[in-house]
């Protein structure tokens, strides 16, 4: 660089040299002219210098545009050169695509904190502070897709919560503001949706409505709050608080909200899992006697929708949605609300694809493990509610869930968190129901002996070597059918020999974990307990029940295989048996057993959610005494291990959901880890 300069009150001409990039010439220009000319330098600059540099202060604007395709916008943003507008978003896009996708943002602004120099045109600069430059860049980052033009670049309308933070780019003292033009109204919802429903919100009502018959916790009121909030912006979103918060008597006061404000102008449709569906019917008629009910499901399906057309909710469960997904193609639904709505988290499974095809003018999903196994499965909640919020299923695992789960990206974990956060309303216990009773979690290990010890060893040898055999042969990926019927032989030997088939297993009288079962049913009995007992297996179910009969226990059941789903909860909650009998899919969910105070884990299963939801059905709003919980594991096994991995998933979980940012371990099984869930017994035991 060159430029000449004359010392005030004196004939001497100086000549200034620079060196560096064009980002350390630009900043160089904008910094030092205007300081030397504010000193009384005459300071020239050559006509053909290749850096000129607009000055800072030059008014910066934002225009939003509404897009031809429904649920686009067009944005651009820039400064005003002569009454000229340049939009600088396609060198910023450009900058972007040159940096490597996992690169940090402190990447993209010079070394020493010097402005980063955009192009304008016609050989000049303007230069861009450089945290400035990190909150657009992070705002493009998260908004661009690969899709834009010379003029404007168009996002999907549910990244409208994105454009508050281009406000804060803005926000500095003493720096250049932001004019906001064009279809403004975009850029306020997104505001609205960043801050969360408030005092000033005009549209969220009264904390209860007349015609709810419940009163609600300060925190339901709160959650009734945001999911007016959601409303009235038109955003979907989860509300993932905690199993036993009361998730359904929110979800059905939002509805009666919605009848005494008239905007049931269509049915509610309540999708839910069969064996929840009867109790969403029988909160409904106690909580919202006003609100007319259609329940749909069994033969006369076609009358009932009919009905339901006329009613102010309709209630069905997954398998009849997808059944009846022709009947549904015409109709109009006010809301689609999705209960346990986990049930759609493989965006490639009827269930989703059918969801996201219904008509409806919101969507809801109550849900109180969005994130199970992996990310994809909040991806999948998230393309049904808003859909491109997250982007594309490549564009989401290439940005987030593989620097998440694989890389421990935590600048990824919290843009994620960012951005899902106005769209997710998470509570636990611990936090707003603190009259909840204490809840007391033991693990009680069993060790093998004997027989039942050779048998464990001799199905793990075997089961060992033809799964290496196998990943080393075609990979890990294919292997996963092999190794999960691999595994589930060895936890059935856990669990009682008599499960497992071959004539090995029939000469085998011991099972260690069902003599503790039943030593543990007497104490609790002895006590006056009730008690749940959850296991994977109806056949382990079936063998322990012949036990209780023979120990005379008073007990009932719950398997896919129940006919009348609502009869066993009845006896049970009426005190007409003290031991449920329960299988994990059965009745993990959507169960309100409060008379029960004790629950059991037979058996341990890799989804730590999946055990938790069971737990809840005792540990939750209604319960008065103290809940005791057992995990019974047999020590040194595969069920050990699979503990462990539990615990990384309720990281993974906790990390988007939480505050943990630290949580980013991912979930997914490597060669390592299978190895070490079929290492001897001895070695665990070591």
């Amino acid at each position: 660089m060159a430029a000449s300069s004359t010392c005030p009150g004196s004939s001497a001409e100086y000549l200034v040299r620079a060196d560096g990039n064009v980002h350390a010439l630009c900043s160089f220009t904008a910094y030092a002219l205007p300081q030397l000319r504010a000193l009384g330098w005459r300071v020239e600059v050559a006509p053909d210098y290749p850096y000129q540099v607009i000055a800072t202060d030059a008014p910066w604007y934002a225009h939003v545009g509404d897009d031809d395709r429904g649920g686009w916008f067009n944005l651009e943003l820039g400064i005003e050169v002569e009454g000229r507008r340049v939009n600088l978003l396609p060198a910023l896009v450009d900058l972007l695509e040159r940096i490597a996708p996992a690169a940090r943002l402190e990447r993209l602004v010079p070394p020493g904190g010097r402005a980063f120099a955009v192009p304008v045109g016609d050989g000049r600069y303007i230069t861009v502070p450089p945290e400035r430059l990190r909150i657009l860049t992070k705002v493009l980052g998260e908004l661009y897709h690969g899709e834009g033009g010379d003029a404007a670049f168009r996002f999907p309308a549910t990244k409208a919560g994105t454009l508050a933070l281009v406000d804060a780019a803005f926000a500095e003292p003493g720096r250049s503001s932001l004019n906001w033009t064009g279809a403004t109204a975009l850029r306020d919802r997104g505001r609205a949706l960043a801050a969360g429903p408030g005092a000033g919100d005009a549209a969220t009502p009264a904390p209860a409505p007349i015609g709810l018959r419940a009163t609600l916790r300060p925190y339901q009121q709160e959650g009734l709050r945001w999911l007016q909030h959601l409303r009235a912006h038109n955003a979907g979103g989860i509300l993932a608080d905690d199993m036993g918060l009361g998730k359904t008597l929110q979800t059905i006061a939002h509805l009666v909200a919605e009848k005494e404000a008239g905007r049931l102008d269509a049915p509610a449709l309540i999708v839910a899992p069969t064996s929840v569906a009867g109790n969403w019917r029988r909160e409904l008629g106690r909580f919202a006697p006003g609100l007319r009910v259609q329940l749909v499901r069994g033969s006369e399906r076609r009358y009932q929708w009919a009905e339901a057309g006329r009613r102010d909710v309709a209630l069905t469960t997954y398998p009849v949605l997808v059944r009846d997904e022709a009947l549904l193609a015409s109709r109009r639904f006010s809301w689609l609300i999705l209960d346990e709505a986990q049930a759609i988290k493989n965006p490639r499974s009827q269930a989703h694809q059918t969801a996201k095809r219904i008509q409806a003018s919101h969507r809801l999903c109550l849900s109180g493990t969005p994130v199970e196994n992996n990310l994809g499965e909040l991806w999948a909640l998230c393309d049904f509610l808003n859909p491109g919020l997250l982007g594309d299923a490549d564009w989401f695992r290439h940005r987030f869930a593989h620097p998440i789960e694989r890389g421990q990206d935590r600048e990824r974990l919290r843009a994620l968190r960012d951005q899902v956060a106005p769209f997710i309303l998470r509570r636990t216990k611990e936090e707003v129901a603190r009259d909840l009773p204490p809840k007391t979690e033991i693990v009680r290990p069993v060790e093998l002996r004997g027989a039942q010890r050779d048998l464990y060893e001799g199905l793990r040898v075997a089961a060992h070597t033809e799964v290496r055999q196998l990943i080393a042969s075609k990979g890990i990926g294919p292997s996963t059918i092999t190794i999960l019927d691999a595994l589930m032989r060895l936890r059935q030997a856990c669990c009682d020999p008599r499960l497992v088939r071959g004539e090995a297993a029939r000469e085998v009288t011991e099972s260690a974990k069902y003599d503790l079962l039943m030593e543990l049913l007497e104490q609790q009995r002895s006590q006056g307990r009730r008690v749940l007992v959850f296991s994977q297996f109806a056949r382990m179910l079936a063998l322990i029940g012949q036990g209780l009969d023979e120990r005379g226990f008073r007990w009932v059941e719950l398997t896919g295989a129940t006919a009348d789903r609502e009869r066993p909860v009845d006896v049970f909650q009426k005190g007409q048996a003290d031991v449920f009998l329960i299988t994990l899919k059965a009745g993990g969910t959507g169960l309100n057993l409060t008379t029960a105070d004790t629950v059991i884990h037979y058996d341990p299963w890799w989804n730590p959610a999946a055990q938790a939801q069971a737990t809840d059905r005792a540990h939750r709003i209604g319960q008065t005494r103290p809940v005791f919980v057992y995990s019974l594991i047999v020590a040194g096994s595969v069920e050990e291990r699979m503990l462990a991995l539990q615990h990384k998933k309720r990281r993974l979980a906790e990390g988007i959901l939480g505050r943990d940012l630290d949580s980013t371990t991912s979930p997914l099984l490597n060669e390592r880890e299978v190895d070490g869930l079929f290492a001897p017994l001895a070695d665990l035991n070591g």
